[in-house]
């Protein structure tokens, strides 16, 4: 049995979890797909699985192997189907998760673009804001929006999402306008729940970063529901600006503590690991970085 084929077999039960999994991906059986990897860890002289009735795990020599391995294959995979790719046409479905007011607002009119621009590409998007399985939920990218912590996944980072806290007017004449972070806690709060310091707001001002715990007035999983919020007077908001740029711009929310920033955060495209990202993918996340990149639409004659 050739070296490719050895490895691509260990690749693949690694990143499906099951040798039965992999072999179905791979077309072949699960007893050949075992010998493979046994002929691997023989040739090699280290053993690469911890293998149980119940699960797979990496050797240390095993973690070391796919680290490298899975990105030397996708690149020769990659490598093939560029050649290949040249003279077809864009096609086939893509199946995308990505946040919902991200891409009511920002990621449908880019998509609409794409799709027109590509009529044989079909898109399956979606929308929520809960974190997802890419392999498990069989995508073949995500959006997202972050602090990333699965180091395995594949990742192109796509712009620079920035923050303004804000309120209406008619809360500010009512409650005061604050003058430093650390008056926020004594003001009525808006918690967005899908991070993991639900309860915090942080501002850097060039040397430390300040923490602040608002009253909880009011909390939801949905950015546009809590802008809102605030636009009915409930209270002051942590806000990424994609969400609220128009209401900056027409007067509705005022922009609060601007000397005071968030840090930004990254939004990203995500890829399962170890997989080849087909044309089409590829194709896309090109044109995603240039409609957003560092100074997106949305906060253009914002002062962020």
């Amino acid at each position: 049995m050739g070296r490719y084929e050895q490895l691509e077999a260990f690749i693949e039960v690694v990143n499906q979890q099951s040798f039965s999994a992999a072999g179905d991906k791979l077309g072949v059986v699960k007893s050949v797909l075992s010998r493979r990897v046994s002929e691997l860890e023989s040739r090699l002289g280290v053993k690469l699985l911890n293998r149980t009735t119940r699960k797979l795990s990496l050797t240390g020599a095993g973690e070391q192997l796919y680290q490298q391995a899975s990105v030397l294959m996708t690149d020769l995979l990659e490598a093939e189907q560029r050649v290949s790719d040249e003279q077809i046409a864009l096609s086939g479905r893509l199946k995308i998760a990505a946040p919902l007011s991200f891409s009511v607002r920002h990621l449908s009119p880019a998509i609409a673009q794409f799709v027109s621009d590509h009529p044989d590409i079909d898109v399956s998007l979606d929308l929520n804001d809960r974190e997802i399985d890419l392999v498990a939920e069989g995508y073949d990218l995500a959006i997202r929006i972050g602090e990333l912590k699965d180091s395995t996944l594949i990742v192109r980072k796509l712009g620079v999402i920035r923050f303004a806290t804000l309120a209406s007017p008619e809360y500010l004449k009512k409650k005061g306008r604050p003058k430093r972070p650390e008056d926020l806690s004594d003001h009525d709060g808006l918690f967005y729940t899908n991070i993991s310091d639900k309860q915090q707001w942080t501002y850097c001002n060039g040397k430390q970063t300040i923490t602040v715990v608002p009253r909880n007035r009011l909390s939801a999983n949905n950015g546009d529901f809590l802008a809102q919020a605030a636009l009915d007077g409930l209270g002051i908001i942590q806000c990424p600006t994609f969400i609220v740029d128009e209401y900056i711009r027409d007067g509705r929310l005022k922009v609060l503590l601007q000397e005071f920033q968030k840090e930004s955060l990254g939004i990203y495209a995500l890829f399962p690991p170890g997989r080849l990202i087909p044309r089409r993918s590829r194709i896309l996340v090109d044109f995603l970085q240039q409609q957003y990149g560092a100074s997106p639409k949305w906060d253009q004659d914002l002062g962020f």
